[in-house]
């Protein structure tokens, strides 16, 4: 699987947009496009912050062998302390098994984010205790 592949794969796994992670970046969005369709290469810095974003290490994302992993991370940009998830997927070579991976990831995402809300609202109810 090509590196921009995997960069739409992964992007869209995260549930992100293109407009969100070109800001990001810091370029435009019909740049950031164009590295997802393969017509441009970015650089290694680039591909380095790509990879940050995600959440996964660079050797991943520029890794080309047909039967890669990615370790996708899901956790909560906002609270630190709250439970983080993480997904170490082999990437798929058809576009139904890169959706069908997209709808699992989506599905797991919505799982963490449900052990997310019961954490804060036990959270909650521990600071009422305490109030």
């Amino acid at each position: 699987m090509s590196v921009n592949d995997k960069i739409r794969l992964i992007r869209e796994a995260k549930g992100l947009t293109q407009e969100q992670v070109a800001e990001k970046l810091e370029m435009s969005p019909n740049a950031y496009g164009n590295i997802e369709r393969g017509e441009n290469d970015p650089k290694l810095s680039k591909l380095q912050k790509i990879a940050e974003i995600f959440e996964i290490e660079l050797s991943e994302l520029v890794d080309l062998s047909e039967k890669g992993t990615v370790t996708i991370n899901f956790s909560n940009q906002e609270n630190r302390k709250s439970p983080k998830s993480k997904i170490c997927i082999s990437l798929p070579n058809s576009e139904l098994e890169k959706q069908l991976l997209i709808n699992e990831l989506k599905d797991k995402e919505l799982a963490m984010k449900d052990r997310e809300i019961a954490y804060l609202k036990e959270l909650n109810e521990l600071l009422k205790v305490k109030a």
